[in-house]
């Protein structure tokens, strides 16, 4: 509350204590003759009681109270925790000056140094904690591997901390009666658990068009919880997808280089390219060399394929790679070009948007959001032209060779077969879940065995003088 609105305030009372004293209107308190008008008056908590043998009506005594009052209500709380989450176009300045009565400039000095306030999102959680109305500590969830820590009273220190979970593992399993996001959501799991699954197999499976009633999966997944609260999903340790009667299998192993999934045979899952750059959409256009052209009404050729999918549903690059461009492409109206390897290009057009930070010269991985659906440049409607292009020549993506990633070596071979069979006893219920720990299947790191080089006969050691007479004997003797 301001200063100008407790004037104001005092102002009021006032004038109104003015108004009772000279109305004649009684004090309830002393009065015994019941009078016209209001039989009392309001009391208010926390004034100080006038003295009993003073009858006389004090308004400034009363202005001055009620000032008071104001003054501690509008003050924070002196110790206390506030939680909540980043609502849109808070920034952490006005989070910590909503909860603390003095400056906070050090504590963004601090953070600065370890985080940028630009990338402060709306819906992240954050935790400040006071004592007397000075800052104590903060702290704000990056995302859901790390946060931001800032800590102390006059020198407050910034740190970026991992996020400790209590992790547990659990099963499940279904049929596909509709599509994978129904069926997951009945068997009570979130959504999330669907799009873990077509990251998973999706060099494996076309979620767009391979998905059929019928189809099913069971997955041995790890949940995270935070004191006491569900917070989402960790790895897949292993997995089950039959689709169109065919079983495709996932494993989690640390070959030494890092953990990567695997079939049963001990072929990488990963493959250069994914089989679709949405997660689930339509194919609305195939690619063909003899196309009418919606708009432009000519036969013409459509070297790619139309995804049909609502505005804003995020692009994955299907391939690590380079972006090469990024912005407006004619017809094509927003446009992503990625090179990969072996002179291979991705194309994807149409876009309502990029993602952040994306620009010329940024390297993405496998999967990664690197735009929106849209209907830019010449279209119809909202979907995605995605194009491949193999040195400078399009190539049906449908049909495009993809090549696996490297198998398991056969050193960890028999270490591999090890882990599957512990990973299929609790997928399928042979082993009790409870008492799971962490890494303790697959090492979060790999750790790499260098071999030993074979022993070399040891040199006997000879003075500089003596090995310098011996060279120059060995050239004269060349030399003769």
């Amino acid at each position: 509350m301001s200063k100008f609105c407790l004037a104001i305030f005092a102002t009021a009372v006032f004038i109104c204590g003015f108004f009772v004293k000279h109305t004649g209107l009684p004090d309830s308190a002393n009065s015994t003759t019941r009078q016209p008008g209001p039989e009392r008056i309001l009391s208010i908590k926390n004034l100080e009681a006038p003295d009993a043998d003073d009858d006389a009506f004090d308004p400034a005594r009363l202005a001055g109270e009620m000032t008071r009052v104001a003054q501690s209500i509008s003050r924070p709380v002196a110790n206390g925790v506030t939680r909540g989450t980043v609502e849109k176009g808070e920034t952490i300045g006005g989070l910590l000056e909503k909860s603390t009565d003095g400056s906070v400039g050090h504590y963004l000095t601090a953070a600065r140094k370890v985080f940028s306030l630009r990338n402060f999102r709306e819906g992240q959680p954050y935790v400040i904690e006071t004592d007397g109305g000075r800052l104590q500590r903060f702290e704000y969830e990056i995302d859901s591997k790390k946060c931001l820590v800032v800590e102390g009273c006059e020198s407050p220190c910034a740190r970026i901390e991992p996020i400790k979970y209590d992790t547990v593992l659990a099963t499940a399993e279904t049929a596909i009666d509709d599509n994978l996001f129904q069926a997951v959501a009945d068997i009570g799991e979130n959504p999330h658990l669907a799009l873990k699954l077509v990251d998973l197999f999706g060099s494996e499976i076309n979620f767009i068009r391979d998905l059929r009633e019928g189809d099913s999966f069971s997955v041995l997944i790890e949940k995270r919880f935070r004191d006491g609260e569900y917070k989402g999903y960790g790895r897949i340790l292993a997995a089950r997808f039959t689709n169109q009667g065919k079983t495709y299998e996932a494993y989690l192993f640390n070959d030494g280089s890092g953990q990567q999934y695997y079939n049963r045979k001990g072929e990488n899952l990963k493959k250069t390219l994914l089989q679709s750059p949405l997660a689930f959409t339509r194919i609305t256009s195939r690619f063909s060399h003899n196309r009418k052209h919606p708009i432009l009404g000519k036969t013409r050729p459509h070297l790619g394929v139309d995804y049909g999918a609502p505005t804003g549903t995020p692009v994955k690059a299907v391939g690590e790679g380079v972006v090469t461009k990024r912005g407006w492409g004619g017809g094509y109206g927003n446009q992503i070009i990625v090179r990969h390897v072996a002179g291979l290009e991705s194309m994807y057009a149409h876009l309502s948007g990029f993602a952040r930070g994306l620009k010329e010269g940024t390297k993405v991985r496998q999967g990664q959001v690197i735009g929106f659906v849209g209907s830019t440049g010449l279209s119809t409607g909202p979907h995605l032209d995605f194009r491949l292009r193999q040195k400078g020549v399009f190539i049906d993506p449908t049909k495009a060779i993809n090549p696996r990633g490297a198998s398991v070596t056969p050193k960890r071979m028999a270490e591999f077969r090890q882990t599957v069979e512990k990973e299929l006893a609790l997928l399928e219920g042979r082993k009790a879940l409870a008492g799971y720990k962490v890494d303790s299947l697959v090492p979060d790191r790999a750790i790499v065995e260098k071999e030993k080089p074979e022993a070399r006969p040891a040199k006997k050691s000879q003075p500089r003088r003596q090995a310098r007479q011996a060279a120059r004997k060995t050239k004269k003797h060349r030399r003769g």
